[in-house]
């Protein structure tokens, strides 16, 4: 007598992973990058209005604003190697704290005493820079891999809507308040981001393991995925397991006794494993230090001589913003199967920028122009951070991403000091079209670097349907 053997249960499809937006874990996150870039953008613009009513001279303004960029790029390597170190979250909350101290110190040097707003600027310079590396690991901490590109999406959509908002609300609130009030409130906006944020749990999962990682490394690596509490030294647990440390069942953490100089070069080590990620810096010098400089010192110039009037600069810088907000939304639900190239080409689309400068060309053609600009150079970051916190060892990811903020920031500034004297020398078409090649041509460059295409050491390992 025969059997028919009962069929096989079929496995149900696993559930779509919730919405990043809903983890309140992730929101307390976001509330607190949303307030240091709101504190951020709104410094500048209240310092404008402390020029407008004589409270402060056009020099001593250029001097405040260097001083605060000069302490960003002195903290935020520091803050790189800190929060390797020791807690993100506590080096998030010192350095926010040491921002929100800046304001009322920038409240009782208004119009008395510019040494010390000078200092009280540099000191709010070094709290966003020591954050910003925190910030970014601390991100990986709290979200699954899952969900990271979606948490890297609402993260670069409230910076960028800070751009839009912070001037905004500042300007309405200037018509009630004075100035000295003003920086009383940037200090609470840095108080938010000093005590929203929690603890950032560690996440391990078999999605973790960078691709390639063989298969009984990435099966110990799955296990479960409960967060873990942050060991009791203060450093945290790594979330992701780096290709080296995946087949030794374990990540390397740094020793505290480890010199600063030490580390930070082993980050800068680090970094050099990944070819994608310099590829990635050699093409953000190319289209920040050239391309973003150049249309800075080029539209204004432009929208006067060209066009006789400032609604072009404004909108062209506006629609530039609302282009980066659209391109956030498309990529949290986007995921190309060459995210590199896909990266690449959207930061070679800044070329367009320049490119539209050229020529004379109908306004809404430029305000176009810096639209699909901005929509390209978020189709870039979000998947770039994202590549970040999944490939760098979790050990050294605040060092990584402070080299990366480092080339960001620090090379603007020295772009700018550049341009502006070759467009006197050459013109404003030559230089323009020089950057623009720059633009379309580095990243293109960039693209064809080993492991670029998928900004991986592998190739991901494609899912099973169902």
């Amino acid at each position: 007598m025969t059997t028919t053997p009962a069929p096989a249960a079929t496995k149900s499809p696993a559930p779509p992973p919730r919405s990043v937006l809903l983890d309140p874990a992730f929101l307390r996150l976001w509330a607190g990058t949303t307030a240091s870039g709101l504190a951020t953008w709104a410094l500048p613009f209240v310092l404008g209005l402390a020029v407008l009513h004589r409270d402060l001279g056009a020099a001593g303004l250029g001097l405040v604003l260097a001083a605060r960029t000069a302490g960003f790029l002195a903290a935020v390597t520091v803050g790189g190697v800190l929060a390797d170190r020791h807690s993100r979250r506590a080096v998030v909350l010192w350095s926010a704290l040491a921002a929100a101290a800046a304001a009322p110190l920038l409240a009782a040097g208004l119009g008395r005493s510019l040494v010390l707003m000078t200092f009280a600027a540099a000191l709010a310079g070094a709290g966003q820079g020591a954050c910003r590396p925190a910030f970014q690991a601390l991100t990986a901490e709290t979200v699954e891999p899952a969900r990271r590109q979606q948490a890297n999406a609402a993260m670069t959509m409230a910076v960028r809507g800070s751009t839009l908002a912070g001037p905004t609300l500042t300007a309405l609130l200037a018509a009630f308040l004075d100035v000295r009030t003003l920086l009383f409130g940037i200090g609470a906006l840095w108080l938010v981001a000093a005590l929203a944020p929690g603890k950032g749990g560690v996440v391990a999962t078999a999605a973790e393991a960078s691709p390639g990682t063989d298969a009984a490394a990435s099966q110990a690596a799955s296990g479960t995925a409960a967060a873990a509490p942050e060991k009791a030294s203060g450093t945290p647990a790594p979330d992701a397991v780096s290709p080296s440390a995946a087949a030794a069942g374990s990540v390397a953490v740094p020793s505290p006794r480890t010199g600063f100089r030490a580390e930070f070069l082993d980050g800068i080590r680090e970094a050099r494993r990944h070819p994608w990620f310099l590829a990635g810096l050699a093409a953000l010098v190319a289209v920040i230090a050239l391309g973003y400089s150049a249309t800075s010192v080029a539209l204004p110039l432009i929208s006067r001589d060209r066009y006789d009037t400032e609604w072009v600069l404004a909108a062209a810088m506006t629609a530039y913003t609302v282009g980066a907000l659209v391109g956030a939304l498309v990529i949290a639900r986007l995921r190309p199967r060459s995210q590199g190239w896909a990266a690449f080409a959207g930061l070679g689309a800044y070329g367009v920028a320049p490119l539209s400068l050229m020529l004379p060309v109908h306004p809404a053609v430029i305000v176009a122009a810096y639209a699909v600009a901005g929509v390209g150079i978020e189709l870039f970051n979000v998947p770039w951070f994202t590549a970040t916190q999944r490939e760098v060892a979790p050990d050294k990811l605040a060092r990584v991403s402070s080299l990366d903020f480092l080339v960001s920031y620090g090379l603007a500034p020295v772009g700018l000091a550049l341009i502006a004297p070759a467009i006197g020398r050459f013109g404003v078409t030559p230089v323009l079209a020089m950057c623009a090649a720059a633009c379309f041509l580095v990243p293109a460059a960039a693209a064809l670097v080993p492991t670029a295409r998928h900004f991986a050491r592998t190739a991901p390992v494609e899912e099973r349907a169902g």
